[in-house]
């Protein structure tokens, strides 16, 4: 990753920015040898015979040996030999206890990019699973790029790879870290560029991971790279704040200590100390000096199993008063990502507050490694809560990733699932489900199944029938009401947050604008056929597969569709397809036909125009803008004349249906004198009439008149009149106008 193709020769310094103070201080932790080369192969040996057999360690040892001679010549820019580098991340996969396979990819990450080593080799050499993370590793080593469409694109081969095999994400993020602890032997610009990315992406991964030691080292580590004097004058406050509460914290402790003896309750109980980008983050966010930080140093016990957590939560409120609204019980409802753990603050000895975290020894080692553990790929553990929560949201990754259109959508979707702040909500079953912070019953719908957000048509909260929109709250009762006919609507955006719903209402929305241009395009192509007494059905399709062709079409659906949009012309396809179904044709004009008929709420293909806001009643023609469809405007309206000037191709007529029954918003200007309520008196005229009021605003013009805008939602051109003399009614009316302003 950060080095990576960046050899130095011995001896040789790197060019990084002399600093003096923080910088250079990072400068000098980089190339000390304890962070830049903390391991020797004898050393890693001596962990793995703690946990593996004699055989796969020296598979493990095989794969040093290859990797060493590999990266022979080779150095890093802190001085080392590059070996060390691959070490180092095998180490730190040891300490997790991973299995051999995993540790042999992590010796050999580099191979087949850095020294030219084939796949196939590593598959002959050491098997097919172990080349095959090398490789995954090896395709993400361009991860994060700086243009944002190859960010993106890397951002999906990096879900697909963690669906194939999570250790692939887990070597990578071992890579980093370690390159992360040398990550001041680069100069400043490179150095912040990577800890960025790696705040933004590598640290909520490994959080999301369930790995919480590895996500607080790479926060801060990225905090000390990108604001190194915020980082030290925050760590030289820690430093002392501990002297001043330290016997505070030790008071507590050995309080609380006693108190749990004495009701045989068997636990272990230390002090926490909160790191510096989580009080950095806190200080921005509550906007407080560090002297109002009063969770910074805490207490953690850790019991025997789960009765014995509640049990000690009872000890621990009767020693001391629990400060309300601050307990949080993440044993019955774990976080996303499957940690577990009982947080309550108390008023310590003389009112200080303490945080108090309260865990077995289980939960202790899943919220510091997660998912990292050789249990979940021998599958001995796979109905833990940690792994299916783990393998359920590589599932809903994958699924969002198929259904993104492009890889920026995916992107976003994926950044804001790394980031869940989450609500908990009911099914009608009992079952809990959890959201991101701020999601709607559609994110509910979706989080159930995705064809139940397709139908989503209404919905219950708390048994009360509630708007799609409404978001939810922790503890609520969600029911989802579905029905056939129903579709997600663009509006659904606006307020969906979790990924999976914002990739399923895209994709639902790109099918449906499909099968509407489709339906469109063969309208205006019968159209434009029926001038040369002809139809598609007419036509011997098995003789024009070449002209799909011409037109980057592969069937007759791809040319209906780009009609439909816009993107080819009715009449010109009509002209082609004809000439080549009849050599003897003889050109007729077929640009001009019967007008389309409209009948309102067509969908995503058919629109009304929001310039002049046609309405039943109004003479209309169409316009077809390519990509965008075909859009109604009123015959009036200066947009079309301008239109009929400069692509007068464009321009297709159309009609009311004598069925129109949909709701059509138009635009209305009005002049008023300004006085005191007149806008109420503006809604209460139009509600009058049953009309809708979707959008207002007003303009001041002068100190006595104001100019309004207003949208207004009505039935046809008769109902709009009833809401224009309705209007005209009010003394502060000066004039009014439809259409733009």
């Amino acid at each position: 990753m950060v080095f990576r193709g960046r050899f130095v020769a011995r001896g040789t310094a790197a060019a990084v920015d002399l600093q003096s103070g923080p910088s250079a201080q990072l400068a000098a932790r980089a190339r000390r040898d304890q962070v830049a080369a903390p391991c020797t192969f004898v050393g890693l040996r001596d962990t793995l015979g703690g946990y593996l057999p004699a055989a796969e360690i020296g598979g493990v040892a095989a794969a040093y040996a290859y990797a060493d001679q590999a990266h022979a010549g080779q150095w890093r820019l802190t001085g080392h030999p590059y070996i060390s580098h691959p070490l180092a991340v095998a180490a730190i996969l040891a300490q997790m206890r991973m299995d051999h396979e995993t540790l042999m990819a992590a010796l050999l990450h580099d191979v087949i990019e850095d020294a030219a080593v084939a796949k196939a080799t590593l598959g002959k050499r050491f098997g097919k699973p172990v080349a095959e993370l090398v490789d995954g590793v090896s395709k993400l080593s361009a991860m994060f790029s700086s243009h944002a469409e190859a960010q993106a694109s890397n951002m999906q081969k990096m879900v697909l790879a963690m669906a194939r095999d999570v250790r692939v994400v887990l070597v990578k993020i071992a890579d980093r870290l370690h390159n992360m602890r040398t990550i001041g032997a680069l100069p400043a610009d490179r150095r912040r560029r990577i800890a960025r990315e790696t705040l933004d992406y590598y640290a909520p991964i490994a959080y999301r991971l369930g790995m919480a030691r590895i996500g607080t080292e790479l926060e801060d580590l990225s905090f000390s790279a990108l604001h190194p004097l915020r980082a030290d004058r925050i760590e030289r406050a820690v430093t002392k704040a501990r002297g001043r509460r330290r016997a505070l914290v030790k008071e507590a402790r050995k309080a609380l200590q006693a108190a749990l003896d004495a009701e045989g309750v068997a636990a272990e109980v230390s002090g926490r100390e909160k790191h510096l980008y989580s009080i950095y983050r806190k200080m921005k966010s509550q906007r407080k000096p560090f002297r109002e930080i009063m969770d910074v140093f805490g207490l953690r016990v850790v019991v025997d199993d789960e009765d014995a957590c509640y049990r000690a939560l009872g000890v621990a409120h009767g020693l001391y008063k629990p400060v309300a609204g601050r307990f949080k019980d993440y044993i019955a409802i774990p976080k996303a990502n499957g940690y577990q753990s009982l947080h309550t603050t108390l008023f310590g000895a003389h009112g200080a507050p303490i945080e108090v975290q309260i865990r077995t020894q289980h939960m202790a080692e899943v919220a510091d490694h997660g998912i990292a553990g050789h249990w979940l790929y021998k599958g001995a553990e796979d109905d833990a809560p940690g792994g299916q929560r783990t393998h359920r949201w590589m599932r809903d990754l994958v699924e969002m990733q198929q259904r993104s259109g492009n890889p920026e959508e995916f992107i976003e979707s994926f950044k804001s699932d790394l980031f869940p702040d989450n609500v908990y909500v009911f099914t009608p079953r009992g079952d809990i489900l959890e959201l991101p912070k701020g999601a709607s019953p559609v994110d509910f719908a979706y989080a159930i199944h995705t064809d139940i957000g397709n139908r989503c048509a209404a919905c219950r909260i708390d048994r009360v029938l509630a708007p799609l929109s409404q978001q939810l709250e922790s503890g609520q009762s969600v029911e989802i009401i579905t029905a056939k006919s129903v579709s997600p609507s663009p509006d659904w955006l606006t307020f969906a947050v979790s990924g999976k719903a914002r990739a399923g209402i895209r994709q639902a929305l790109k099918n449906r604008r499909r099968t509407e241009a489709i339906a469109l395009g063969r309208k205006l192509l019968n159209r434009s056929l029926a001038n040369a007494g002809s139809r598609i059905s007419d036509l011997d399709f098995r003789r024009l597969r070449r002209v799909f062709k011409e037109f980057g079409a592969r069937r007759l659906d791809d040319v209906l569709s780009a009609i439909g949009v816009g993107d080819l012309m009715a009449y010109a396809v009509a002209q082609r397809l004809l000439a080549a179904d009849n050599p003897g044709f003889e050109a007729v004009p077929v640009e001009h036909g019967g007008p389309v008929t409209i009948s309102g709420g067509e969908g995503l293909v058919i629109t009304c125009s929001r310039c002049c806001g046609p309405v039943p009643g109004d003479p209309i023609v169409g316009r077809m803008t390519p990509g965008k469809g075909f859009a109604v405007h009123a015959q009036s309206c200066p947009n079309i004349t301008k239109a009929q000037r400069e692509r007068p191709e464009q321009i297709i007529p159309a009609r009311w249906t004598k069925t129109a029954d949909s709701e059509f918003a138009t635009p209305l200007h009005l002049s008023i004198s300004r006085r005191k309520g007149v806008i109420a008196d503006l809604a209460t005229a139009i509600a009058a009439v049953n009309a809708g009021v979707d959008h207002i605003d007003v303009t001041e013009r002068n100190a006595e008149t104001s100019a309004v805008s207003v949208t207004v939602s009505v039935a046809n051109r008769n109902h709009l009149a009833q809401v224009i003399r309705r209007l005209r009614n009010i003394p502060a009316v000066i004039n009014i106008a439809r259409g733009s302003a």
